[in-house]
């Protein structure tokens, strides 16, 4: 049974690279025009659902750390962690998603698959992600806001609603949004 104390979990605002179909992993690019009115609608919803008392948590990672900036509606103090960053994607960093494809078309069989992300060459792999996660995770002693990214939300969530982590994939995704998590119950915000 999860012990862990509520969670709003941030995904990062739109990126020039999301937007152009870029592989970002451990690089970063600065948010669009849209990702910062997404990051701000975020901020709204907090103010919204009312958030004191949660401390905040940032991936250091340029495109999270703009979009807690931008949401935090009172200014709280954010934390960065380097364990709730992306995704290291070795060699295919800054790569289109349709030369990935090319280059391995046999992990892209299943259009809704994510699993492919394991296996970029020189990358972090997704078991690495599911450990740092657990970490950052235990280490928590109340309520807190998380600003992050997909592949990373997706596998906090999985321990959060005590879900074997390889189940990342049947969560939900999207930019921009907000996930409440508390006892093992998700409930988008956004």
């Amino acid at each position: 049974m999860s012990h862990y104390p509520d969670l709003l979990i941030l995904r990062h605002g739109e990126t020039e690279w999301n937007r152009s179909g870029r592989m970002q992993g451990e690089q970063d690019s600065p948010l669009t025009d849209t990702g910062r009115a997404q990051a701000r609608r975020q901020g709204a919803l907090l103010a919204e659902f009312g958030c004191d008392g949660y401390r905040w948590f940032s991936s250091p990672q340029g495109r999270a750390w703009h979009t807690a900036k931008l949401a935090s509606p009172s200014g709280a103090a954010i934390t960065p962690d380097a364990r709730l960053a992306e995704i290291a994607t070795g060699a295919w960093t800054g790569l289109e998603f349709a030369d990935i494809r090319a280059q391995a078309p046999h992990l892209f069989v299943r259009d809704d698959s994510l699993s492919w992300y394991d296996h970029a060459p020189g990358g972090e792999g997704l078991a690495s992600v599911a450990i740092r996660t657990r970490a950052f995770l235990d280490a928590l002693t109340g309520p807190a806001v998380v600003v992050t990214h997909g592949i990373t939300s997706r596998i906090l969530r999985c321990h959060l609603l005590d879900q074997p982590w390889e189940m990342f994939e049947t969560l939900e995704g999207g930019q921009g949004v907000i996930y409440h998590l508390s006892k093992r119950h998700q409930q988008r915000l956004s």
